[in-house]
């Protein structure tokens, strides 16, 4: 006898299709919609972390008695390349731009390079010392710059480097920040299976380096990178004790903006205008390197 089959039981008896599953995730895969008060509050802290930027620009397109007007006016001017003919006549801008150009680039290409070899070197290598090195690298991060100025001004004095732009640049070149930073990187991101499976294949330590570590380290080294352009380019204290006024880096230049008993505010906004697009410009050119690091990070966590 052939054995009956049992009835159909739920939905499928009465006729209704199964409900899909839900999309819906508890725990950490949980969707998370904001709403509108996060959309809300992301716009309003957009717009303040902007507005200081939109008033340079507005400021530096006015001319100093319309800055001085209550209430201030918020629109930006017609005077924006009146100002900076007048920065360019105050200030050799065009040199000193120049001159950051070449410091900064030249000390962000260092500083990359060197910290992410030492930074290798100290994740992934093992010889004799490196827990005491490392421990005297991230402690030079305790000592005030400052007390290191006397010093290296009476070298490079010895050099005949005074007024010269690698007296700027190479003392730049490593820093003990971006040697930690790139080693703590180095650790969550490269595997140490990578390393032995290319010394199986008889690669060596600096091939090893260029076709395994660099490529790994890139979304890093972008953002070691933003940051030490941005520290190289916003320096001010030791341009301005090695350099002078002929041999000017941007913010050298920039405090001869102004002069006078009454300081035009429109024409110090128009060169703190110029000096601040470069620094946009890398950024532009580094962000896609940032956000996908970032999401690389949160994708393999």
């Amino acid at each position: 006898m052939t054995a009956l089959a049992a009835p159909p039981t739920g939905p499928a008896a009465s006729g209704t299709p199964p409900r899909p599953p839900s999309r819906r995730r508890n725990g950490a895969g949980r969707t998370m919609h904001g709403g509108l008060p996060a959309y809300a509050f992301l716009i309003l802290a957009v717009l303040i972390s902007a507005f200081p930027f939109y008033w340079t620009i507005v400021a530096a397109s006015r001319s100093n008695a319309d800055l001085a007007k209550v209430p201030p006016t918020l629109l930006p001017g017609s005077n924006l390349f009146h100002n900076f003919e007048a920065v360019m006549e105050e200030a050799d801008i065009g040199k000193a731009l120049l001159n950051s150009l070449i410091v900064s680039g030249s000390i962000t290409v260092g500083t990359v390079l060197c910290c992410t070899l030492a930074g290798f070197a100290f994740a992934k290598l093992r010889f004799r010392g490196r827990g005491a090195l490392l421990a005297i690298t991230v402690g030079t991060m305790m000592i005030p710059p400052q007390l290191g100025v006397i010093p290296l001004f009476m070298l490079i004095a010895k050099l005949q480097w005074v007024n010269q732009l690698q007296a700027v640049i190479l003392p730049g070149l490593v820093s003990a920040f971006g040697v930690f930073f790139m080693r703590q990187y180095l650790v969550q991101s490269l595997p140490d299976e990578l390393i032995e499976a290319a010394r199986v294949d008889g690669a060596s330590t600096a091939r090893i380096f260029w076709s395994i570590v660099v490529p790994i380290a890139r979304p890093g080294m972008a953002v070691l990178g933003m940051l030490t352009f941005m520290a190289a380019w916003n320096d001010f204290f030791w341009p301005i004790v090695a350099l002078s006024s002929q041999e000017p880096t941007v913010q050298v230049a920039l405090r001869q903006l102004g002069g006078g008993y009454v300081h035009d505010q429109s024409v110090i906004m128009a060169g703190t205008l110029l000096g601040t697009l470069p620094v946009l410009l890398v950024f532009g050119l580094l962000g896609r390197q940032i956000v996908g690091g970032i999401m690389q990070g949160a994708v393999k966590g």
